[in-house]
């Protein structure tokens, strides 16, 4: 749980559910940092479309996020910070598609920094899919590479024949970076 000191829980005005909350667990935050750290808050707030009442404070449902995701996003949100704490790191592929979202882009850039430095054999071909949510060709580049690299290993596992039903294209443009040597015009 996100834990707030009794400053930061002064003059609250908005509070945030996950889409897998039960009734009356939310997060309490300020409209005013929400909507200075992600210019889609800032619209969300200004509309009247997605808020329910609870008592005096207004309620705002975020249904891609869990709760444990909403607690860092919540957490990054109040600190930015230049890295990305633990508990940010363990939910960061869920963060990198809410900061895509919410247009956090320094959450964002933290996100796909972690991502590339983690890649490996167990991650790589979902890194590779995460990275066409919103097309981040860093990302896309990087797991490419990877990919081709130790396409011989990749082969073998149980992950490529359902990552090949997806992406048949992909697959396609793989292939042909393993025989010339080269992503995107640039060699691997």
């Amino acid at each position: 749980m996100v834990k707030q000191s009794n400053s930061e829980q002064w003059q609250v005005d908005l509070r945030l559910k996950a889409g897998d909350t039960e009734d009356g667990a939310a997060i309490s935050v300020h409209k005013l940092v929400m909507a200075a750290r992600s210019e889609v808050f800032k619209k969300m707030l200004e509309s009247d479309n997605i808020k329910t009442s609870d008592g005096n404070i207004e309620t705002v449902t975020l249904h891609v996020l869990k709760q444990e995701e909403l607690e860092a996003l919540v957490e990054f949100i109040y600190n930015n910070r230049s890295v990305l704490s633990l508990k940010e790191k363990k939910h960061v592929q869920s963060l990198y598609i809410a900061a895509d979202k919410y247009k956090i882009p320094h959450l964002r850039d933290l996100c796909r920094n972690e991502l590339i430095s983690s890649l490996n054999l167990a991650n790589v071909l979902n890194f590779m899919e995460l990275s066409l949510i919103p097309f981040d060709k860093a990302l896309n580049d990087s797991a490419a590479k990877f990919i081709v690299r130790n396409l011989g290993t990749i082969c073998k596992t149980v992950e490529l024949k359902d990552f090949v039903r997806r992406n048949p294209d992909l697959v396609a443009e793989i292939l042909r970076s393993s025989l010339t040597g080269m992503w995107n015009g640039q060699y691997i």
